[in-house]
């Protein structure tokens, strides 16, 4: 399986591909505009990824934008809603709006706060389906 991780901060991309590695092949972006280029690069050769680890806050292009025009180039590539690419957002903010605004009005599938440790990766990624 396919995962692209989306994160800015060095350490925290560390962290999440030593915990993905052994159940995904990782590609990684460092901020929003890069993770959409990504993600469409990877519909273009036929190897869609099947899970998204995007921070939420970054420069250039913030993951709420990103995971946008995401779901748009999915709606425009007739991608079935149980199809979608997973998307897991990442964020230090415990807030209740950016939650709301992750899930409702962006189409996360997803949403873990920072720090992610492996038990908490691992059960989300059980809860998607992704892992045994």
């Amino acid at each position: 399986m396919r995962c692209l991780i989306v994160e800015d901060d060095f350490i925290s991309r560390k962290i999440l591909r030593e915990l993905l590695a052994p159940h995904f092949d990782i590609e990684i972006a460092v901020d929003g505009q890069e993770g959409v280029t990504a993600f469409k690069l990877a519909h273009d050769a036929k190897a869609p990824y099947d899970l998204i680890c995007m921070d939420i806050m970054m420069p250039r292009m913030n993951g709420s934008e990103a995971l946008r025009a995401i779901r748009e180039m999915e709606r425009e590539l007739g991608v079935p809603p149980n199809l979608e690419v997973k998307v897991i957002m990442t964020t230090a903010l415990d807030d209740p709006k950016t939650v709301f605004d992750a899930y409702y009005n962006v189409g996360a599938t997803a949403y873990i706060v920072k720090p992610i440790g492996k038990a908490k990766l691992m059960r989300e990624l059980r809860t998607l389906g992704l892992v045994e």
